[in-house]
């Protein structure tokens, strides 16, 4: 099949929404299925199983083969999802009520519990002569994020969280599956050895930089553009890179401040988010971050240029979506 750079990632994703759509999870118990069916419907980007197609596509032109194999790490995002939205006890995902809300928390373990098993399922569309060394991978990634989901609620309880620490948290709970995604790809593709490594690289360090984004963003985002409060993390006192970073350079005044204002039960949520963004200011630690973050994803792209495909209007479609996904104000 042929297809211009210009909208490869757009039909795409296109496929992906009609194969995810059609795909049957299972129709009884409905009050176990339509759970499942709700927070596949509810969108999203669908980022990784399209990195996992484009990965394909570096090497190979029928990514219609590995539809069901890429779709499958959708549906685990998804399982993600609905268990870290119990344990956050968050009311919202995508604007609309979470899967425990709209049902209730038994019913939304019990459909994630499913969503992971029918992972499984749709992973034996993989062909047997890659499927032991793709299920390897998939269950070390799963771990990985488990692991990392883990760290964060540890981090809710801990006085005190480094620098190292909390890079290797994101690490491992958002950054491993994009790099999974598209190693998974590429060996599905054929790649050799040492690009599907390259790939996974490059998805685990722009992965870091774009959760370094989000921290950057829940602070300094154009409030028009976010979509949802700025400053979420700042009244939570979330231990995100950027609070790692003010509590680690403040000194005399500035350390009394920002610890006055983290140990506050009670404040007015407008002064709190003005007055930490002011500390954060006086440090430098929105052009701190911005560095950390420029400098993984340059790291990422640096993988890139190793890449030996044979497909490089794909590498150019799979840059344009990362550097997209870079620029992004909300």
């Amino acid at each position: 099949m042929t297809t211009t750079k210009t909208n490869l990632s757009q039909e795409l994703v296109e496929q992906l929404e009609k194969h995810i759509g059609a795909y049957s999870f299972g129709n009884d118990p409905q009050q176990l299925y339509d759970p499942i069916a709700y927070i596949m419907s509810l969108g999203g980007k669908r980022i990784r199983p399209l990195l996992t197609l484009l990965a394909y596509s570096l090497y190979r032109d029928d990514y219609e083969k590995i539809l069901t194999p890429a779709a499958a790490v959708e549906v685990f995002h998804n399982f993600t999802l609905v268990h870290d939205d119990i344990m956050d006890e968050a009311p919202l995902r995508r604007g609309e009520a979470t899967v425990h809300k709209k049902w209730d928390t038994n019913t939304a373990i019990l459909a994630g519990d499913v969503m992971l098993v029918k992972v499984y399922d749709m992973l034996l569309h993989v062909p047997e002569d890659k499927l032991a060394v793709c299920l390897r991978l998939f269950n070390q990634t799963a771990s990985e994020v488990c692991e990392g989901q883990q760290h964060d609620m540890n981090f809710e309880t801990r006085e005190q969280v480094s620098e190292s620490e909390y890079l290797e948290m994101i690490r491992q709970k958002t950054a491993v599956l994009l790099g999974f995604a598209l190693q998974y790809g590429a060996i599905l593709g054929g790649a050799s050895l040492e690009d599907s490594q390259h790939l996974y690289e490059f998805g685990v360090n722009v992965g870091i930089g774009f959760q370094l984004k989000d921290d950057l963003l829940d602070v300094y985002a154009d409030k028009a553009k976010f979509g949802k409060q700025v400053g979420g993390d700042i009244l939570a006192n979330k231990k995100t890179f950027l609070l790692i970073k003010a509590k680690e350079l403040a000194t005399g005044e500035e350390k009394r401040q920002l610890e006055g204002w983290l140990g506050k039960d009670e404040f007015d949520k407008v002064e709190k988010v003005e007055k930490v963004t002011a500390i954060y200011d006086s440090l430098g630690i929105k052009r701190i971050t911005e560095a950390k973050m420029e400098s993984y994803f340059q790291q990422g792209f640096a993988q890139l240029s190793a890449l030996e495909v044979k497909k490089p209007e794909v590498l150019v479609a799979l840059k344009g979506l990362t550097q997209n996904l870079i620029d992004r104000e909300k």
